[in-house]
């Protein structure tokens, strides 16, 4: 597979383990090298990414109460 896609055995290892500084480069070389570019577009769609929204939820700001007033 390394000589297939032009990395080297250690780029593609760090690949099957999901590293995540692995060139962009070598994730479509390898997704090209099994037919599955087209896998490409669902991999960058953010609107059925599961993990990237249970994040962005987590990042939501609890309830926001606004100040209550004491003037009299």
């Amino acid at each position: 597979m390394a000589e297939q896609i032009g990395a080297s055995v250690s780029t593609v290892r760090r690949l099957e383990a999901g590293d995540p500084g692995i060139a962009l480069q070598h994730l479509v070389s390898v997704l090209s090298a099994f037919g599955e570019l087209d896998q490409l577009n669902t991999l960058l769609d953010t609107r059925r990414d599961a993990v990237c929204l249970l994040l962005q939820d987590g990042e939501l700001p609890g309830r926001i109460r606004a100040r209550s007033s004491n003037v009299r």
